[in-house]
Protein backbone atom coordinates (compact mmCIF):
# COMPACT_ATOMS: atom_id res chain seq x y z
CA UNK A 1 0.00 0.00 0.00
CA UNK A 2 1.61 3.32 -1.14
CA UNK A 3 0.75 6.39 1.33
CA UNK A 4 0.74 9.61 -0.17
CA UNK A 5 1.51 13.03 1.99
CA UNK A 6 0.55 16.51 1.73
CA UNK A 7 3.10 18.79 2.74
CA UNK A 8 2.13 22.32 3.08
CA UNK A 9 4.97 25.24 3.30
CA UNK A 10 5.22 26.90 6.52
CA UNK A 11 3.77 29.75 5.23
CA UNK A 12 0.27 28.41 3.81
CA UNK A 13 0.28 26.18 7.26
CA UNK A 14 0.70 29.36 9.33
CA UNK A 15 -1.82 30.90 6.76
CA UNK A 16 -4.36 28.00 7.73
CA UNK A 17 -3.09 28.41 11.53
CA UNK A 18 -4.41 32.07 11.25
CA UNK A 19 -7.63 31.86 9.69
CA UNK A 20 -8.38 28.91 12.01
CA UNK A 21 -7.95 30.95 15.16
CA UNK A 22 -9.77 33.89 12.85
CA UNK A 23 -13.15 31.34 12.53
CA UNK A 24 -12.80 29.93 16.33
CA UNK A 25 -13.06 33.81 17.85
CA UNK A 26 -15.61 34.47 15.43
CA UNK A 27 -17.53 31.65 16.67
CA UNK A 28 -17.03 32.38 19.95
CA UNK A 29 -18.23 35.87 19.63
CA UNK A 30 -21.49 34.64 17.62
CA UNK A 31 -22.04 32.77 20.57
CA UNK A 32 -21.89 35.30 23.52
CA UNK A 33 -25.26 35.95 25.01
CA UNK A 34 -24.43 39.01 26.75
CA UNK A 35 -23.72 42.32 25.95
CA UNK A 36 -23.23 45.97 27.58
CA UNK A 37 -25.67 48.87 28.74
CA UNK A 38 -24.88 52.48 29.84
CA UNK A 39 -26.59 55.13 31.94
CA UNK A 40 -28.44 55.38 35.41
CA UNK A 41 -32.17 54.64 33.95
CA UNK A 42 -31.11 51.56 31.79
CA UNK A 43 -28.95 49.88 34.36
CA UNK A 44 -31.40 50.83 37.20
CA UNK A 45 -34.58 49.73 35.33
CA UNK A 46 -32.45 46.59 34.22
CA UNK A 47 -31.70 45.48 37.50
CA UNK A 48 -35.27 45.91 38.90
CA UNK A 49 -36.96 43.92 35.88
CA UNK A 50 -37.16 40.39 37.63
CA UNK A 51 -37.09 38.72 33.81
CA UNK A 52 -33.77 40.42 33.45
CA UNK A 53 -30.46 38.70 34.07
CA UNK A 54 -27.72 41.03 35.16
CA UNK A 55 -24.42 39.28 35.19
CA UNK A 56 -22.23 42.65 36.43
CA UNK A 57 -22.87 46.20 37.43
CA UNK A 58 -19.91 48.08 37.15
CA UNK A 59 -20.71 51.03 39.12
CA UNK A 60 -18.40 54.49 41.01
CA UNK A 61 -18.86 54.84 44.45
CA UNK A 62 -21.56 58.18 44.25
CA UNK A 63 -23.72 55.93 41.70
CA UNK A 64 -24.22 52.77 44.31
CA UNK A 65 -25.25 55.72 46.77
CA UNK A 66 -27.39 57.45 44.20
CA UNK A 67 -29.01 53.47 43.74
CA UNK A 68 -29.61 53.53 47.28
CA UNK A 69 -30.91 56.83 47.64
CA UNK A 70 -33.49 55.93 44.93
CA UNK A 71 -34.83 52.31 46.22
CA UNK A 72 -34.42 52.61 49.75
CA UNK A 73 -37.09 49.87 50.22
CA UNK A 74 -35.21 47.23 47.85
CA UNK A 75 -32.14 45.95 47.55
CA UNK A 76 -31.45 45.72 43.75
CA UNK A 77 -27.90 45.30 43.62
CA UNK A 78 -28.58 41.78 45.93
CA UNK A 79 -27.13 38.68 44.10
CA UNK A 80 -25.31 40.73 41.59
CA UNK A 81 -21.48 40.81 40.93
CA UNK A 82 -20.69 44.86 41.60
CA UNK A 83 -17.24 46.52 40.26
CA UNK A 84 -16.48 49.85 41.71
CA UNK A 85 -14.14 51.49 38.97
CA UNK A 86 -13.57 55.38 38.69
CA UNK A 87 -15.87 57.79 36.33
CA UNK A 88 -12.63 57.18 33.72
CA UNK A 89 -11.81 53.60 34.14
CA UNK A 90 -15.63 53.42 33.08
CA UNK A 91 -15.09 55.91 29.95
CA UNK A 92 -13.77 53.16 28.13
CA UNK A 93 -17.27 50.94 27.44
CA UNK A 94 -18.77 54.38 26.03
CA UNK A 95 -15.70 56.09 24.26
CA UNK A 96 -16.47 54.41 20.94
CA UNK A 97 -20.25 56.01 21.19
CA UNK A 98 -19.39 58.78 22.42
CA UNK A 99 -22.03 58.34 25.65
CA UNK A 100 -22.28 59.31 28.93
CA UNK A 101 -22.38 56.65 30.98
CA UNK A 102 -23.37 58.94 34.43
CA UNK A 103 -21.00 56.15 36.68
CA UNK A 104 -23.51 53.47 35.48
CA UNK A 105 -22.67 50.43 33.67
CA UNK A 106 -23.74 46.97 32.86
CA UNK A 107 -23.80 43.69 31.34
CA UNK A 108 -27.12 41.95 30.90
CA UNK A 109 -28.39 39.11 28.66
CA UNK A 110 -31.67 39.21 26.42
CA UNK A 111 -35.01 38.86 27.45
CA UNK A 112 -37.09 35.94 26.54
CA UNK A 113 -38.33 36.43 23.11
CA UNK A 114 -41.94 37.43 22.36
CA UNK A 115 -44.12 35.68 20.62
CA UNK A 116 -47.06 38.18 18.46
CA UNK A 117 -49.18 35.30 17.52
CA UNK A 118 -49.72 34.17 21.19
CA UNK A 119 -49.81 37.26 22.43
CA UNK A 120 -52.60 38.64 20.18
CA UNK A 121 -55.14 35.41 21.25
CA UNK A 122 -58.30 36.45 23.26
CA UNK A 123 -57.65 39.94 23.31
CA UNK A 124 -58.64 43.04 21.98
CA UNK A 125 -58.39 46.73 21.67
CA UNK A 126 -54.63 46.29 21.45
CA UNK A 127 -52.35 48.81 19.70
CA UNK A 128 -48.65 48.29 18.33
CA UNK A 129 -46.23 50.36 16.78
CA UNK A 130 -44.50 49.32 13.61
CA UNK A 131 -41.56 50.46 12.33
CA UNK A 132 -40.66 50.02 8.41
CA UNK A 133 -37.01 50.79 8.08
CA UNK A 134 -35.82 52.45 10.81
CA UNK A 135 -32.34 51.70 11.60
CA UNK A 136 -31.29 54.30 14.12
CA UNK A 137 -30.68 53.67 17.60
CA UNK A 138 -31.49 57.22 18.94
CA UNK A 139 -34.47 57.07 17.19
CA UNK A 140 -35.44 53.66 18.06
CA UNK A 141 -34.81 54.09 21.91
CA UNK A 142 -37.07 57.21 22.35
CA UNK A 143 -39.68 55.96 20.56
CA UNK A 144 -39.61 52.97 22.56
CA UNK A 145 -39.72 55.25 25.39
CA UNK A 146 -42.57 57.08 24.36
CA UNK A 147 -44.48 54.09 23.54
CA UNK A 148 -44.29 52.86 26.82
CA UNK A 149 -44.83 56.13 28.48
CA UNK A 150 -48.40 56.38 26.93
CA UNK A 151 -49.77 52.74 27.17
CA UNK A 152 -48.88 51.27 23.49
CA UNK A 153 -49.29 47.46 23.90
CA UNK A 154 -46.07 46.65 22.00
CA UNK A 155 -43.64 47.51 19.06
CA UNK A 156 -43.46 45.36 16.20
CA UNK A 157 -39.66 45.49 14.05
CA UNK A 158 -37.86 43.20 11.55
CA UNK A 159 -35.23 41.59 13.21
CA UNK A 160 -32.66 42.33 11.11
CA UNK A 161 -33.02 45.97 11.41
CA UNK A 162 -33.44 46.19 15.61
CA UNK A 163 -30.05 47.01 17.46
CA UNK A 164 -30.81 44.57 20.13
CA UNK A 165 -27.19 45.27 21.54
CA UNK A 166 -27.09 49.34 21.46
CA UNK A 167 -25.77 51.34 24.46
CA UNK A 168 -27.48 54.37 22.15
CA UNK A 169 -30.58 53.06 22.20
CA UNK A 170 -30.52 51.79 25.56
CA UNK A 171 -29.59 54.81 27.03
CA UNK A 172 -32.24 57.03 25.06
CA UNK A 173 -35.42 54.56 25.67
CA UNK A 174 -34.32 55.90 29.55
CA UNK A 175 -35.05 51.95 31.16
CA UNK A 176 -38.33 51.71 28.86
CA UNK A 177 -36.67 48.72 27.38
CA UNK A 178 -37.87 46.98 30.51
CA UNK A 179 -41.05 47.90 30.34
CA UNK A 180 -42.62 47.86 26.30
CA UNK A 181 -43.18 44.21 24.40
CA UNK A 182 -40.90 44.30 21.29
CA UNK A 183 -41.80 41.50 18.62
CA UNK A 184 -38.81 41.01 16.29
CA UNK A 185 -40.18 39.52 13.11
CA UNK A 186 -38.32 38.43 9.82
CA UNK A 187 -41.00 40.27 7.52
CA UNK A 188 -42.63 43.60 7.99
CA UNK A 189 -45.31 42.85 4.69
CA UNK A 190 -46.10 39.34 5.87
CA UNK A 191 -46.60 40.15 9.84
CA UNK A 192 -48.62 43.27 8.43
CA UNK A 193 -50.86 40.81 6.22
CA UNK A 194 -51.57 38.15 8.67
CA UNK A 195 -52.56 40.92 11.50
CA UNK A 196 -54.73 42.31 8.95
CA UNK A 197 -56.31 38.67 8.83
CA UNK A 198 -56.95 38.94 12.21
CA UNK A 199 -58.54 42.20 12.44
CA UNK A 200 -56.25 45.34 13.18
CA UNK A 201 -56.58 47.84 11.01
CA UNK A 202 -53.21 49.19 9.59
CA UNK A 203 -52.27 53.00 9.35
CA UNK A 204 -49.53 54.25 7.66
CA UNK A 205 -48.30 57.48 8.74
CA UNK A 206 -47.18 59.86 6.04
CA UNK A 207 -47.43 63.76 5.73
CA UNK A 208 -48.73 62.90 2.28
CA UNK A 209 -51.59 60.83 3.81
CA UNK A 210 -55.45 61.81 2.65
CA UNK A 211 -56.37 62.85 6.25
CA UNK A 212 -55.48 64.02 10.06
CA UNK A 213 -54.93 61.38 12.22
CA UNK A 214 -56.88 62.99 15.19
CA UNK A 215 -60.19 62.78 12.55
CA UNK A 216 -60.32 58.86 12.68
CA UNK A 217 -62.08 56.55 15.25
CA UNK A 218 -59.67 55.17 16.60
CA UNK A 219 -61.83 51.79 18.13
CA UNK A 220 -60.63 47.98 17.64
CA UNK A 221 -56.96 46.70 16.97
CA UNK A 222 -54.91 49.12 15.76
CA UNK A 223 -50.89 49.10 14.01
CA UNK A 224 -49.33 52.17 13.60
CA UNK A 225 -47.03 51.86 11.00
CA UNK A 226 -44.01 54.79 10.85
CA UNK A 227 -41.30 55.19 7.97
CA UNK A 228 -37.88 56.31 8.01
CA UNK A 229 -36.78 59.83 8.11
CA UNK A 230 -35.21 59.92 4.99
CA UNK A 231 -37.61 57.78 2.87
CA UNK A 232 -41.05 57.01 4.47
CA UNK A 233 -43.07 53.91 4.28
CA UNK A 234 -41.53 51.82 1.69
CA UNK A 235 -43.77 51.00 -1.46
CA UNK A 236 -44.06 47.56 -1.02
CA UNK A 237 -44.97 47.95 2.62
CA UNK A 238 -47.72 51.27 1.91
CA UNK A 239 -50.09 48.49 0.38
CA UNK A 240 -50.68 46.57 3.29
CA UNK A 241 -51.83 50.05 4.77
CA UNK A 242 -55.71 50.41 5.21
CA UNK A 243 -55.54 53.98 5.58
CA UNK A 244 -52.64 56.84 5.33
CA UNK A 245 -52.80 59.98 8.04
CA UNK A 246 -50.78 62.77 8.84
CA UNK A 247 -49.72 64.79 11.22
CA UNK A 248 -51.22 68.21 10.60
CA UNK A 249 -48.36 70.86 11.17
CA UNK A 250 -46.87 74.19 9.56
CA UNK A 251 -46.55 74.12 6.21
CA UNK A 252 -42.88 75.54 6.12
CA UNK A 253 -41.68 72.61 8.28
CA UNK A 254 -41.18 69.51 6.27
CA UNK A 255 -41.58 67.06 8.43
CA UNK A 256 -40.68 65.96 12.33
CA UNK A 257 -38.06 63.47 13.81
CA UNK A 258 -40.06 59.96 13.63
CA UNK A 259 -39.38 59.67 17.54
CA UNK A 260 -40.98 62.73 17.79
CA UNK A 261 -43.58 62.30 15.29
CA UNK A 262 -44.47 58.47 16.89
CA UNK A 263 -44.59 60.06 20.83
CA UNK A 264 -47.39 63.19 19.35
CA UNK A 265 -49.46 59.79 17.83
CA UNK A 266 -49.13 57.99 21.39
CA UNK A 267 -50.11 60.81 23.34
CA UNK A 268 -53.27 61.55 21.45
CA UNK A 269 -54.39 57.74 21.56
CA UNK A 270 -53.31 57.32 25.38
CA UNK A 271 -56.11 60.85 25.43
CA UNK A 272 -58.74 59.78 23.82
CA UNK A 273 -58.48 55.72 25.53
CA UNK A 274 -58.91 57.24 28.69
Amino acid sequence: MRFIYFIYPIATRDLIGKYSKKRVKMVKKMNKSSFFIAGQHAVIEALKNPKRKVLRVFLTEESKKNIHRKNPNSNVLKDVKIYYKTKKELDKYTSKDQLMHGGYIAEIEHLERLDLKNFIKNKNNLTFACLNEVTDPRNIGSLIRSASSFHIDGLIVKERHFPSESKLMYKSASGCMEHLNIFLVSNINSTLKNLREKNFWVYGFDNKGDKDFTSINWQGNNILLFGSEGFGIKRHTNKYADYLVKINMNEKVDSLNISNSAAIVFHHLNFIKK
